[in-house]
């Protein structure tokens, strides 16, 4: 397969030429046009590497789409699927949620989550290659049971830590942290404030704890681990110590510098790219892109973000990016944070996952997507 009359958006350049496939591999590429009448025309479009995607909780939309609303798995999964791929994804880390939802109907379908990604992807009906990350709610009495039940489950390839108790981490804020709960469950101002001072206790009982048992079993099974929503100096250095390779989310800009200095990939989401600042009130992604401190995006919430937020930070003038750097930040970073050498870039002997876009009208469409030289969309 020839893809030609492409911008090729390599890892530090952007040339205009053609690339070659041979059995799912890329084996050459060239700074000319292919004369081959088989030769596909990219139309002048951008050549990149698929998107590779390392926290999305999309997948349990597709599972429960309304409260009390369960999906068939399978149908379910390939809704899913087929988002993301339309999203330019072709590696996605399906992040699912181990603790004490109180009830929550994505506790009671977290196994078929799991055993639907498993399944779907030994059976070969997905067009992204899907894989998983486990995200552990620390401050809970169920959480390291429920995740020994699941570390060994294949395709594990991440491990995040988190605590969202009240007036720390992500909703420092209170209010922010109110809305967002009450907004969520329905709870009066009562039961908001038992919900609150139930969190609070949580925390401070099991959140320790469990997170030095969770990081001792991923160190002994040298699985990545990341932390999550580190706001202070004090955080990052526990991360640090703990073994994490990614700091997902950093609140603050004190803990996004410190990250770095201390070797962590920082994580930031797409949507807090596009929307211009956290919904939390936290550090916005573009002011960390304008020091250098900004390594990986995940389109987290919303799949079609993780594309547009490429090309927003490339055409963002509060940053020195060029569209290589910001594509790297969805393809080449994510793949090196996990050890995944064999994607993420546009080189020879790397995976021809490709993604061909036209950027137009201030929007990024996408023409087709390859999955080892396979057109999947």
């Amino acid at each position: 397969m020839i893809i030609t009359n492409v911008n090729l958006v390599l890892k530090d350049e952007i040339v205009k030429g053609s690339v070659e496939v041979v059995d799912g591999v890329i084996r050459s590429m060239s700074n000319t046009s292919s004369q081959l009448p088989q030769a596909i025309d990219g139309n002048n479009g951008f050549l990149m590497p698929g998107l590779i995607e390392l926290h999305t909780d999309n997948l349990e939309k597709y599972f429960a789409p309304r409260p009390k609303v369960d999906w068939p798995p399978l149908s379910a999964m390939k809704a899913h699927d087929t988002q993301l791929i339309g999203a330019g994804i072709t590696t996605v880390l399906n992040a699912l949620s181990l603790g004490d939802h109180r009830g929550e109907l994505r506790h009671e379908i977290l196994d078929s989550q799991i055993d639907t990604v498993v399944q779907s992807q030994k059976n070969g009906t997905n067009r992204v290659d899907h894989r998983l990350h486990l995200r552990c709610e620390v401050p809970h009495d169920t959480t390291v049971g429920i995740f020994e039940r699941y570390i060994n489950t294949p395709g594990v390839q991440l491990v995040s830590l988190m605590d969202h108790a009240p007036g720390q981490r992500q909703f420092v804020n209170i209010e922010k942290y109110r809305t967002y709960y009450q907004g969520k469950y329905g709870y009066n101002d009562a039961e908001m404030a038992e919900f609150e001072a139930m969190q609070r206790a949580f925390s401070e009982r099991w959140s320790a704890p469990n997170r030095e048992d969770i990081c001792g079993q991923c160190r002994e099974r040298n699985i990545p681990m990341a932390s999550h929503d580190d706001a202070t100096l004090a955080h990052v250095t526990e991360s640090k110590d703990l073994g994490m390779v990614i700091a997902e989310f950093p609140t603050t800009l004190e803990a996004a510098k410190a990250s770095r200095d201390l070797g962590l990939h920082v994580l930031m989401g797409a949507p807090n790219v596009i929307r211009g600042g956290s919904h939390s009130g936290n550090i916005a992604a573009h002011e960390l892109a304008s020091i250098g401190a900004l390594d990986i995006l995940s389109s987290d919430y919303y799949p079609v973000s993780l594309l547009d937020a490429v090309f927003n930070l490339a055409n963002d003038s509060r940053n020195s990016l060029t569209l290589s750097d910001a594509v790297k930040l969805a393809t080449f970073n994510p793949a090196q944070s996990l050890q995944l050498f064999d994607r993420g870039v546009i080189e020879e002997g790397k995976r021809a996952d490709l993604l061909l876009a036209q950027y137009k009208h201030g929007q990024a469409y996408i023409d087709g997507v390859w999955r080892e030289g396979i057109k999947v969309f």
